[in-house]
């Protein structure tokens, strides 16, 4: 099964500082950074890479095809899919997960959320996507997203973690009772129509959602995480060289990550997710509340 983006030319613009691994279940942690420009980052260039994947994540495969020979009426439908940029705050970390989940990890969608809106106005519960992930060992993984983009890190890790948490057991911020992971994999199941899948591509997937000891393979549920953050450089890195600069930006979002990744271990164990595979990817913005809404901007209009 084919991933759904048609290219990861997306990914030659953001720069790979590093990759973490915590723990012992495929725990990994990619830090990336946006790429700079006269001592700004500059978004426009992540703009002009994401406008092309925009399609691929917004629409399902079966009405792309559908629309196959009609490219700008295919792009005007997946802009429309996102609702007034201005007003949410959601949907560019829920697109960039899928960017990276696919062109990084190279785990397939199997659906976004953002597909299934009917309305700019709705809004869809549960995981900002699903994806699945096959394993160097033959087995699979169900791969369910969750993105925050929140201005300091260890913020926005921990109300990543928090939500995963509540996902897995199905209830609100109170206790109660709320539709979580069970749900998900019934609305997976229930909407395998929505796509343009093959029949064996139906049965596989199937297997994926509710495996059963007939099968050859294990299937075990993991999470990928996008966290957007903001870093703020100070006046004199501003008025640095070009070269010292980048140097110092890096060395600060390196810094802040190899800080953060003992909270991730301790919300692991606070939340108890030993077993879950977490694939953790972290991008710095600067005026995070503006870049979200200039890049939201530049890819819906």
């Amino acid at each position: 099964m084919e991933l759904s983006i048609g290219s990861t030319d997306f990914l030659k613009v953001f720069k790979h500082l590093d990759t973490h691994e915590i723990g012992k279940t495929g725990n990994k942690v990619n830090l990336f950074l946006c790429p700079i420009n006269a001592n700004k980052f500059d978004y426009s260039r992540i703009v002009n890479e994401l406008i092309e994947p925009l399609a691929d994540f917004a629409i399902s495969r079966k009405v792309k095809r559908s629309y196959s020979n009609k490219p700008m009426t295919l792009s005007k439908i997946a802009r429309e899919k996102f609702v007034e940029y201005k007003k949410n705050t959601g949907e560019l970390g829920e697109f960039l997960l899928y960017c990276f989940l696919e062109g990084h990890l190279k785990a397939p969608k199997i659906f976004s959320k953002l597909e299934m809106k009917t309305s700019a106005s709705m809004y869809v519960n549960g995981s900002d996507g699903v994806h699945f992930l096959k394993l160097a060992d033959d087995n699979y993984q169900l791969v369910f997203g969750e993105s925050k983009t929140i201005e300091k890190l260890d913020s926005a890790m921990n109300s990543a973690f928090k939500s995963i948490h509540q996902f897995i057991n199905e209830i609100n911020d109170k206790g109660n009772f709320k539709t979580g992971i069970n749900f998900e994999k019934r609305l997976i199941s229930d909407n395998l129509d929505h796509e343009s899948w093959a029949e064996e591509e139906k049965e596989f997937l199937t297997k994926l959602i509710y495996p059963t000891t007939d099968e050859e393979f294990e299937v075990d549920d993991a999470f990928g995480i996008f966290i957007g953050f903001q870093i703020n450089p100070t006046e004199e890195q501003k008025k640095s060289s070009n070269s010292d600069y980048r140097k110092a930006i890096e060395t600060d979002v390196r810094e802040q990550l190899e800080k953060e990744l003992k909270n991730i271990e301790k919300l692991i164990k606070r939340y108890e997710l030993y077993g879950y595979s977490l694939y953790i990817y972290a991008l710095p913005f600067t005026e995070l509340d503006n870049a979200r809404k200039e890049i939201m901007k530049g890819i819906t209009k």
